[in-house]
C-alpha cells in the first residue's frame, strides 16, 4: 500500500494494536465457544479430555495459528480488500474477498461447494465487516487467531485439518449441524451466528461513515 497505492498505512500502526487483537480475540473466542455448546446442547459433539501435555499442545496451536491468521488477514483484508473497495466499493470488496477466501479454502481435506460457501459467508464476510468497522488489521488478526485457536484447542477440526487438541470430540447426528469431516466451520450454527455478528459490524461501520460507495472509496 506504500509502495504501490502511495498512501499511509493507519490500519497496522502499532499504536492500539494490542487493544485492537484483544477486542477481536475476544469475539472471536465468543463465537467459537458459543457455537460449540449450541452443537453440544443439541447432541452434535460430546467433549472428552485428551489427556496430552497442556504446555505443548498449547504452544503448538498458538504458533501455528498466529502464523496462518496474520497472513491471511494482511492478504485478504490489508491488500485485496482495500485494492477492490477503492475501485468498486466497500460492498463489492466484501463480495469478492469472501467468494475467494470460501474458493481458498476448496482444496482442505472433506470440503465441499457447502463448506465453501459457508467459510465465505462466516469467515469472509465477517472477517471483511470486522476490518471495515474498526479500519484495523490487528482486530481483524486477533479475531481470527481466537477462532481458529479455540477450534484447534477443542479438538475440533480447522477447515478441514484434525488438530491435536486439548479435547477429543465425538461427532453425532447430521453434516449439516456439526460441519462433518470439514469441522465445525461447515456447520449451519456458526454461519447464522456469524452472520449476526457480521452484519451487526456492518451497520456499526457504515454510522461510522467507514462503508464507502465506489465514488467515495477512490477519493
Amino acid at each position: 500500500m506504500r509502495r504501490c497505492a502511495g498512501r499511509p498505512t493507519p490500519e497496522i500502526a502499532r499504536r492500539g494494536a494490542g487493544r485492537e487483537a484483544l477486542l477481536g480475540g475476544a469475539i472471536g473466542l465468543g463465537f467459537i465457544l458459543v457455537s460449540a455448546l449450541l452443537i453440544t446442547a443439541m447432541g452434535g459433539y460430546s467433549f472428552s479430555w485428551a489427556g496430552d501435555g497442556f504446555v505443548p499442545v498449547v504452544w503448538t496451536a498458538v504458533m501455528v495459528q498466529i502464523g496462518a491468521a496474520v497472513t491471511e488477514e494482511l492478504l485478504f483484508r490489508g491488500l485485496a480488500l482495500q485494492a477492490l473497495e477503492r475501485l468498486w466499493g466497500s460492498w463489492a470488496a466484501i463480495v469478492i474477498t469472501s467468494l475467494f477466501f470460501g474458493v481458498a479454502h476448496l482444496g482442505a481435506p472433506g470440503a465441499n461447494a457447502w463448506s465453501g460457501l459457508a467459510i465465505a459467508l462466516e469467515a469472509g464476510a465477517l472477517l471483511g465487516a470486522a476490518f471495515l468497522w474498526r479500519r484495523n488489521i490487528w482486530f481483524a488478526v486477533g479475531l481470527h487467531f481466537a477462532w481458529n485457536t479455540t477450534e484447534e484447542l477443542l479438538g475440533v477440526p480447522v477447515s478441514g485439518h484434525t488438530p491435536e487438541g486439548l479435547f477429543t470430540v465425538d461427532v453425532d447426528g447430521s453434516a449439516l449441524l456439526t460441519g462433518g469431516d470439514f469441522g465445525l466451520e461447515a456447520s449451519v450454527v456458526p454461519v447464522l451466528i456469524g452472520a449476526v455478528l457480521a452484519v451487526t459490524m456492518l451497520v456499526l461501520a457504515r454510522r461510522n461513515g467507514e462503508v464507502k460507495s465506489r465514488h467515495g472509496a477512490r477519493r
